[in-house]
Protein backbone atom coordinates (compact mmCIF):
# COMPACT_ATOMS: atom_id res chain seq x y z
CA UNK A 1 0.00 0.00 0.00
CA UNK A 2 1.35 3.41 -0.97
CA UNK A 3 2.04 5.45 2.18
CA UNK A 4 0.67 8.93 2.74
CA UNK A 5 3.29 11.51 3.72
CA UNK A 6 2.22 14.84 5.18
CA UNK A 7 4.60 17.70 4.44
CA UNK A 8 4.52 20.88 6.51
CA UNK A 9 6.29 23.83 4.89
CA UNK A 10 5.66 22.42 1.42
CA UNK A 11 5.43 25.85 -0.24
CA UNK A 12 8.92 26.80 0.92
CA UNK A 13 12.10 26.29 -1.09
CA UNK A 14 13.23 23.04 0.52
CA UNK A 15 9.67 21.83 1.15
CA UNK A 16 8.79 22.12 -2.53
CA UNK A 17 11.83 20.07 -3.48
CA UNK A 18 10.88 17.40 -0.92
CA UNK A 19 7.36 17.14 -2.35
CA UNK A 20 8.81 16.76 -5.84
CA UNK A 21 11.10 13.93 -4.70
CA UNK A 22 8.24 12.15 -2.92
CA UNK A 23 6.10 12.30 -6.05
CA UNK A 24 8.96 10.84 -8.08
CA UNK A 25 8.80 7.87 -5.69
CA UNK A 26 5.04 7.51 -6.17
CA UNK A 27 4.21 8.53 -2.61
CA UNK A 28 0.86 10.08 -1.79
CA UNK A 29 1.59 13.56 -0.49
CA UNK A 30 -0.62 15.59 1.77
CA UNK A 31 0.38 19.25 1.88
CA UNK A 32 -0.48 21.19 5.03
CA UNK A 33 -1.31 24.84 4.44
CA UNK A 34 -2.87 27.73 6.32
CA UNK A 35 -6.59 28.43 5.78
CA UNK A 36 -7.04 31.24 3.31
CA UNK A 37 -3.63 30.84 1.71
CA UNK A 38 -3.63 30.05 -2.00
CA UNK A 39 0.12 29.38 -2.25
CA UNK A 40 -0.28 25.60 -2.02
CA UNK A 41 -3.09 25.50 -4.57
CA UNK A 42 -1.08 27.57 -7.02
CA UNK A 43 1.92 25.30 -6.56
CA UNK A 44 0.23 21.89 -6.36
CA UNK A 45 -3.30 22.36 -7.62
CA UNK A 46 -2.68 20.34 -10.79
CA UNK A 47 -0.62 17.57 -9.16
CA UNK A 48 -2.65 14.35 -9.09
CA UNK A 49 -0.60 12.87 -6.27
CA UNK A 50 -1.02 15.82 -3.92
CA UNK A 51 -3.87 16.44 -1.47
CA UNK A 52 -4.07 19.88 0.12
CA UNK A 53 -5.38 20.20 3.67
CA UNK A 54 -5.84 23.36 5.72
CA UNK A 55 -5.11 23.88 9.40
CA UNK A 56 -3.51 26.37 11.73
CA UNK A 57 -1.06 25.02 14.27
CA UNK A 58 -3.19 26.25 17.16
CA UNK A 59 -6.22 24.23 16.01
CA UNK A 60 -5.70 20.74 17.46
CA UNK A 61 -8.82 19.27 15.90
CA UNK A 62 -7.93 20.52 12.41
CA UNK A 63 -4.37 19.22 12.73
CA UNK A 64 -5.60 15.84 13.93
CA UNK A 65 -8.00 15.64 11.01
CA UNK A 66 -5.22 16.58 8.57
CA UNK A 67 -3.12 13.69 9.84
CA UNK A 68 -5.72 10.97 9.58
CA UNK A 69 -4.21 8.02 7.73
CA UNK A 70 -0.75 9.59 7.52
CA UNK A 71 2.27 7.33 7.99
CA UNK A 72 4.99 9.98 8.23
CA UNK A 73 5.03 13.70 8.96
CA UNK A 74 7.86 15.58 7.26
CA UNK A 75 8.49 19.05 8.59
CA UNK A 76 10.23 21.55 6.34
CA UNK A 77 9.15 24.67 8.18
CA UNK A 78 11.59 27.53 8.62
CA UNK A 79 11.74 30.21 11.28
CA UNK A 80 12.71 30.89 14.85
CA UNK A 81 11.13 29.80 18.15
CA UNK A 82 7.47 30.29 17.17
CA UNK A 83 8.04 27.90 14.26
CA UNK A 84 10.91 25.54 15.08
CA UNK A 85 9.78 24.93 18.66
CA UNK A 86 6.14 25.97 19.07
CA UNK A 87 4.67 25.03 15.68
CA UNK A 88 6.61 21.79 15.50
CA UNK A 89 5.44 20.84 19.00
CA UNK A 90 1.87 21.32 17.79
CA UNK A 91 2.62 19.14 14.76
CA UNK A 92 4.21 16.52 16.99
CA UNK A 93 1.29 16.44 19.43
CA UNK A 94 -1.18 16.05 16.56
CA UNK A 95 0.93 13.32 14.97
CA UNK A 96 1.08 11.35 18.21
CA UNK A 97 -2.66 11.80 18.77
CA UNK A 98 -3.45 10.62 15.24
CA UNK A 99 -1.25 7.55 15.54
CA UNK A 100 1.28 8.66 12.93
CA UNK A 101 4.20 6.25 12.89
CA UNK A 102 7.12 8.56 12.20
CA UNK A 103 8.19 12.21 12.32
CA UNK A 104 10.99 13.94 10.39
CA UNK A 105 11.78 17.30 12.02
CA UNK A 106 12.99 20.40 10.23
CA UNK A 107 16.67 19.99 11.10
CA UNK A 108 18.55 19.80 7.77
CA UNK A 109 21.68 21.23 9.31
CA UNK A 110 25.11 20.53 10.71
CA UNK A 111 25.36 18.53 13.93
CA UNK A 112 23.65 20.85 16.41
CA UNK A 113 23.96 18.30 19.21
CA UNK A 114 27.58 19.19 20.06
CA UNK A 115 27.61 22.98 19.87
CA UNK A 116 28.40 25.11 22.92
CA UNK A 117 25.49 26.71 24.75
CA UNK A 118 24.87 30.23 23.49
CA UNK A 119 26.95 29.77 20.33
CA UNK A 120 24.18 29.30 17.73
CA UNK A 121 20.55 30.30 18.29
CA UNK A 122 19.05 28.36 15.40
CA UNK A 123 20.92 25.17 16.28
CA UNK A 124 19.86 25.44 19.91
CA UNK A 125 16.20 25.76 18.90
CA UNK A 126 16.59 22.50 16.98
CA UNK A 127 18.20 20.89 19.98
CA UNK A 128 15.35 22.05 22.19
CA UNK A 129 12.73 20.57 19.89
CA UNK A 130 14.78 17.36 19.56
CA UNK A 131 14.43 16.86 23.32
CA UNK A 132 10.64 17.04 23.02
CA UNK A 133 10.71 14.71 20.03
CA UNK A 134 12.83 12.13 21.85
CA UNK A 135 10.35 12.13 24.73
CA UNK A 136 7.34 11.53 22.47
CA UNK A 137 5.96 8.05 21.67
CA UNK A 138 6.78 8.23 17.98
CA UNK A 139 9.72 7.17 15.81
CA UNK A 140 11.80 10.07 14.55
CA UNK A 141 14.59 10.63 12.08
CA UNK A 142 16.66 13.80 11.88
CA UNK A 143 18.57 14.55 8.70
CA UNK A 144 21.94 16.21 9.25
CA UNK A 145 23.59 17.41 6.05
CA UNK A 146 26.00 20.16 7.01
CA UNK A 147 25.45 23.52 5.34
CA UNK A 148 23.57 23.92 2.10
CA UNK A 149 26.16 24.11 -0.69
CA UNK A 150 24.07 26.85 -2.23
CA UNK A 151 25.21 29.22 0.54
CA UNK A 152 28.68 29.42 -1.00
CA UNK A 153 27.30 31.45 -3.88
CA UNK A 154 24.60 33.27 -1.93
CA UNK A 155 24.49 35.40 1.16
CA UNK A 156 27.24 33.69 3.15
CA UNK A 157 30.30 35.96 3.03
CA UNK A 158 32.99 33.30 2.64
CA UNK A 159 33.99 33.79 -1.00
CA UNK A 160 34.96 37.10 -2.58
CA UNK A 161 34.55 36.40 -6.28
CA UNK A 162 35.62 39.90 -7.30
CA UNK A 163 38.53 40.02 -4.84
CA UNK A 164 39.49 36.40 -5.58
CA UNK A 165 39.71 35.49 -1.94
CA UNK A 166 38.34 32.76 0.32
CA UNK A 167 37.84 33.75 3.93
CA UNK A 168 38.38 31.42 6.87
CA UNK A 169 38.35 31.60 10.63
CA UNK A 170 40.99 29.93 12.82
CA UNK A 171 42.10 27.20 10.39
CA UNK A 172 41.94 26.95 6.58
CA UNK A 173 42.06 23.16 6.92
CA UNK A 174 38.94 22.66 9.02
CA UNK A 175 36.65 20.25 7.18
CA UNK A 176 33.27 21.75 6.25
CA UNK A 177 30.25 19.63 5.30
CA UNK A 178 28.08 20.74 2.37
CA UNK A 179 25.01 19.27 0.66
CA UNK A 180 22.78 20.88 -1.97
CA UNK A 181 19.10 21.40 -1.29
CA UNK A 182 18.19 19.03 -4.10
CA UNK A 183 20.31 16.25 -2.59
CA UNK A 184 18.86 16.93 0.86
CA UNK A 185 15.33 16.74 -0.56
CA UNK A 186 16.13 13.43 -2.24
CA UNK A 187 17.48 11.93 1.00
CA UNK A 188 14.48 13.29 2.92
CA UNK A 189 12.10 11.50 0.56
CA UNK A 190 14.03 8.25 1.08
CA UNK A 191 13.88 8.70 4.86
CA UNK A 192 10.16 9.48 4.76
CA UNK A 193 9.52 6.16 3.00
CA UNK A 194 12.01 4.13 5.06
CA UNK A 195 10.19 2.43 7.93
CA UNK A 196 13.55 1.36 9.38
CA UNK A 197 15.26 4.75 9.27
CA UNK A 198 17.46 5.38 12.33
CA UNK A 199 17.15 8.33 14.70
CA UNK A 200 19.75 10.32 12.72
CA UNK A 201 20.82 10.11 9.09
CA UNK A 202 24.01 12.01 8.27
CA UNK A 203 24.93 12.81 4.68
CA UNK A 204 27.37 15.18 3.03
CA UNK A 205 27.39 15.88 -0.68
CA UNK A 206 30.94 17.15 -0.30
CA UNK A 207 33.47 17.71 2.49
CA UNK A 208 36.01 20.42 1.85
CA UNK A 209 38.16 22.96 3.64
CA UNK A 210 38.58 26.65 2.87
CA UNK A 211 41.92 25.70 1.32
CA UNK A 212 40.09 23.25 -0.95
CA UNK A 213 37.59 25.93 -1.97
CA UNK A 214 40.42 28.31 -2.92
CA UNK A 215 42.07 25.56 -4.97
CA UNK A 216 38.80 24.66 -6.71
CA UNK A 217 38.14 28.29 -7.67
CA UNK A 218 41.70 28.69 -8.90
CA UNK A 219 41.33 25.63 -11.13
CA UNK A 220 37.90 26.70 -12.41
CA UNK A 221 38.88 30.28 -13.25
CA UNK A 222 42.55 29.92 -14.09
CA UNK A 223 43.14 32.83 -11.72
CA UNK A 224 44.64 32.41 -8.24
CA UNK A 225 42.19 32.68 -5.34
CA UNK A 226 43.97 33.52 -2.08
CA UNK A 227 43.11 32.41 1.42
CA UNK A 228 42.41 35.23 3.83
CA UNK A 229 42.39 34.81 7.58
CA UNK A 230 39.39 36.67 9.00
CA UNK A 231 40.12 36.06 12.68
CA UNK A 232 39.49 33.26 15.12
CA UNK A 233 36.19 31.57 15.78
CA UNK A 234 36.41 33.06 19.27
CA UNK A 235 36.64 36.61 17.93
CA UNK A 236 33.83 35.91 15.46
CA UNK A 237 31.66 34.55 18.27
CA UNK A 238 32.31 37.68 20.34
CA UNK A 239 31.45 39.87 17.34
CA UNK A 240 28.19 38.01 16.79
CA UNK A 241 27.19 38.52 20.44
CA UNK A 242 27.83 42.25 20.20
CA UNK A 243 25.93 42.53 16.92
CA UNK A 244 23.03 40.55 18.36
CA UNK A 245 22.77 42.92 21.34
CA UNK A 246 22.82 45.95 19.06
CA UNK A 247 20.35 44.53 16.55
CA UNK A 248 16.60 44.59 16.74
CA UNK A 249 15.40 41.00 16.92
CA UNK A 250 12.61 41.01 14.34
CA UNK A 251 12.24 37.25 14.34
CA UNK A 252 13.99 36.66 11.03
CA UNK A 253 15.77 33.28 10.84
CA UNK A 254 19.04 34.55 9.38
CA UNK A 255 20.12 38.01 10.55
CA UNK A 256 23.81 38.86 10.02
CA UNK A 257 24.79 37.83 13.55
CA UNK A 258 23.19 34.41 13.05
CA UNK A 259 25.27 33.94 9.91
CA UNK A 260 28.34 34.60 12.03
CA UNK A 261 27.18 31.96 14.50
CA UNK A 262 26.93 29.43 11.69
CA UNK A 263 30.54 30.05 10.70
CA UNK A 264 31.59 29.70 14.35
CA UNK A 265 29.87 26.31 14.53
CA UNK A 266 31.44 25.19 11.25
CA UNK A 267 35.00 26.49 11.57
CA UNK A 268 35.31 25.48 15.24
CA UNK A 269 34.58 21.89 14.22
CA UNK A 270 31.82 21.60 16.83
CA UNK A 271 29.12 20.99 14.24
CA UNK A 272 31.14 18.76 11.93
CA UNK A 273 29.39 15.55 10.91
CA UNK A 274 31.07 12.47 12.34
CA UNK A 275 28.95 9.58 11.07
CA UNK A 276 28.31 10.34 7.40
CA UNK A 277 26.65 7.47 5.55
CA UNK A 278 26.10 8.53 1.96
CA UNK A 279 25.52 4.96 0.86
CA UNK A 280 22.48 4.25 3.04
CA UNK A 281 20.07 4.73 0.15
CA UNK A 282 22.29 3.36 -2.59
CA UNK A 283 24.71 4.92 -5.02
CA UNK A 284 23.93 8.41 -6.25
CA UNK A 285 25.78 11.23 -7.96
CA UNK A 286 26.17 13.81 -5.22
CA UNK A 287 26.45 17.42 -6.34
CA UNK A 288 29.88 18.64 -5.27
CA UNK A 289 31.20 22.04 -4.27
CA UNK A 290 33.02 22.09 -7.61
CA UNK A 291 29.71 21.50 -9.43
CA UNK A 292 27.99 24.36 -7.62
CA UNK A 293 30.85 26.83 -8.05
CA UNK A 294 31.27 25.96 -11.73
CA UNK A 295 27.55 26.49 -12.36
CA UNK A 296 27.65 29.81 -10.51
CA UNK A 297 30.65 31.05 -12.49
CA UNK A 298 29.00 30.08 -15.77
CA UNK A 299 25.73 31.73 -14.75
CA UNK A 300 27.32 35.00 -13.63
CA UNK A 301 30.01 35.35 -16.29
CA UNK A 302 30.41 39.05 -16.95
CA UNK A 303 27.91 40.00 -14.26
CA UNK A 304 29.33 41.88 -11.24
CA UNK A 305 27.83 40.69 -7.97
CA UNK A 306 27.63 42.26 -4.50
CA UNK A 307 30.76 41.29 -2.62
CA UNK A 308 29.61 40.35 0.86
CA UNK A 309 32.95 38.72 1.66
CA UNK A 310 34.68 42.08 1.28
CA UNK A 311 32.40 43.54 3.96
CA UNK A 312 32.92 40.56 6.28
CA UNK A 313 36.69 40.92 6.05
CA UNK A 314 36.61 44.62 6.78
Amino acid sequence: MTPTILVAGATGDLGGRIVRELLLRNARVRVLTRPGSDAARKQYGTESGVEIVEAVYTDRDALASAMAGVETVVSAVSGTRPVIVDAQRALLAAAVGAGVARFVPSDYSSDYRRIAIGSNRNFELRREFAAALDAAPIRATSILNGAFTDMLTGEAPMISFTGRRVLYWSSPDQILDFTTKDDVASVTAEVALDRDAPRVVEVAGDRVSARDVARILTELTGTPFRLQWAGTTGSLSAMSRVMRRLSKDDGTPFPAWQGMQYFVSMFSGQAQLRHVNNARYGDRDWTTVTDVLAAHLARTAGTPAPDTAEAAAA
